[in-house]
């Protein structure tokens, strides 16, 4: 589950730094996210009440989620990159800061997947989890294919 959680990060950060620096657009990221939801209404063969219950939880909280990644990213990223000029107080705010985001990633998680359970089995949750990390795989092997050329 920990390695998970570095991947998911690992990931979220690729896209925080591709969408920081212009190389998608809306449109792009409409479309991926177009892709995402067929994908895992495919992988997960919902029932129509718990695709009615889920959509809804689970746009809710990707919406949270992305909003503390670009805060965070707005707050901290940005000084990371220069953290060799930082005093070491200067660092350790910093170093808490992310502390604080990350705390909140993890009450936000708990908080999704306790609703999650209200509305589907434990099993098809890591269903949704896996399903969201092998979209993550072919979604950046389909980017360095596309950007070898």
């Amino acid at each position: 589950m920990i390695i998970n959680k570095k991947i998911i990060l690992v990931v979220a950060l690729f896209f925080a730094t591709i969408s920081f620096y212009g190389q998608h657009n809306n449109v792009d990221r409409d479309k991926i996210k177009a892709l995402k939801i067929a994908y895992i209404t495919e992988h997960l063969n919902f029932s129509s009440k718990e695709a009615q219950e889920f959509w809804p939880v689970y746009n809710d909280f990707e919406e949270k989620k992305n909003k503390l990644r670009k805060l965070s990213h707005s707050e901290i990223n940005d000084q990371i990159k220069n953290s060799d000029k930082l005093t070491d107080s200067e660092a350790t705010k910093l170093l808490e800061k992310h502390m604080k985001y990350q705390a909140e990633k993890n009450d936000l998680e708990e908080s999704y997947a306790k609703k999650m359970k209200t509305i589907m089995s434990p099993k098809k949750i890591l269903l949704l989890i896996r399903t969201e990390d092998n979209f993550r795989r072919q979604l950046i092997k389909q980017y360095r294919e596309k950007n070898k050329n």
